[in-house]
């Protein structure tokens, strides 16, 4: 859109010289050529912009996609924060059993002391 020739406020504003018999149509083709050279390029801007939208969708499209085939595959996996804790659990009551009463005699003359 760098090479617009015409603000909107410029059209408002434009003043046509009248003549014996209404405006000189010269300088009204003159303008009307600078408003079709805009339009084109709107037009042609507006093109590119759907197209870059059109793109953008379909990527969006695709990424969706992508986002949830990996929701279905990671969801058949337990989750780590469970996994990890159910884990933890289980070390401690191994430790329990297997040091059982050197952990006891441990707190015990902890607390002598």
């Amino acid at each position: 859109m760098d090479n617009m020739n015409l603000t909107p406020k410029d059209i408002l504003q434009k003043e046509f010289k009248p003549k014996m018999r209404g405006y000189d149509p010269a300088d009204v083709d003159t303008y009307l050529d600078s408003v079709i050279k805009d339009y084109e390029s709107f037009q042609k801007n507006i093109q590119q912009l759907q197209d870059e939208n059109e793109r953008l969708h379909d990527k969006i499209d695709e990424l969706t996609k992508q986002v949830s085939v990996g929701k279905t595959t990671s969801s058949a996996q337990p989750s780590n924060g469970a996994t990890n804790m159910d884990i933890l659990k289980r070390l401690s009551n191994l430790e329990r059993r297997v040091f059982g009463s050197q952990l006891d005699n441990g707190e015990n003359e902890s607390h002598r002391i």
